[in-house]
């Protein structure tokens, strides 16, 4: 709100905005995942609605968040990549916040590694603990994307607070080349990856 209003975008905007944002990226990071297992989901039409046991992408949550700024933005007036530039940093600040969640579920982790893996990572024990799942230690995917994104964050906010530095639309672009690249090589150490074939969904979205 207080970046917006430098830049001339109204508070009212930014909260009507992600009062519709918030559900619709909920919805969207559904039915990405869904899609990705249809036939799964053909069999058991139910399960689609049981969110609670674990099913959200977030790559579908970001594009039906970004159609719904562009919607917005289209009815005010306002230049959408002027929006979306004020908002890229602060997607990754939550995303590097929601990957925390993955941890707490002990879901969306990498494969099997030795306990002195994780200790020659310098990991505090709770971690190391907490990748522990079934008497065997795993990759902490989580953590590695987590600190991806806090590092990114950092970088965007610096260059984006020089003036004259990037063009409109360039923070965004930024957050997309930063967020993917570093994507692409932690999704290739997951376990529960969505495939087309014999390819990562996520992979060839980062790619994009």
């Amino acid at each position: 709100i207080k970046e917006g209003e430098k830049r001339g975008i109204s508070e009212d905007f930014i909260v009507d905005t992600a009062f519709w944002v918030l559900p619709l990226g909920i919805l969207g990071a559904r039915l990405y995942y869904v899609l990705f297992k249809l036939d799964y989901y053909l069999a058991n039409p139910f399960q689609i609605f049981a969110i609670w046991e674990g099913g959200l992408a977030i790559y579908g949550g970001i594009i039906v968040g970004f159609l719904t700024f562009y919607y917005q933005s289209k009815k005010e007036n306002i230049p959408i990549l002027l929006f979306v530039d004020i908002v890229a940093p602060y997607l990754l600040l939550a995303q590097a916040i929601g990957r925390c969640g993955n941890f707490i579920n002990q879901e969306a982790h990498g494969g099997e590694v030795s306990r002195q893996f994780l200790e020659n990572l310098m990991l505090p024990e709770f971690i190391i603990e907490g990748m522990q799942i079934n008497g065997a230690y795993y990759h902490p995917t989580f953590l590695y994307e987590s600190l991806w994104s806090l590092l990114g964050v950092v970088l965007l906010l610096v260059l984006r607070n020089r003036e004259q530095l990037l063009l409109r639309g360039e923070t965004t672009a930024n957050y997309l080349i930063w967020y993917g690249f570093g994507r692409f090589f932690i999704e290739g150490l997951r376990t529960d990856s969505l495939y087309l074939g014999p390819l990562r969904i996520s992979q060839i979205v980062s790619v994009g």
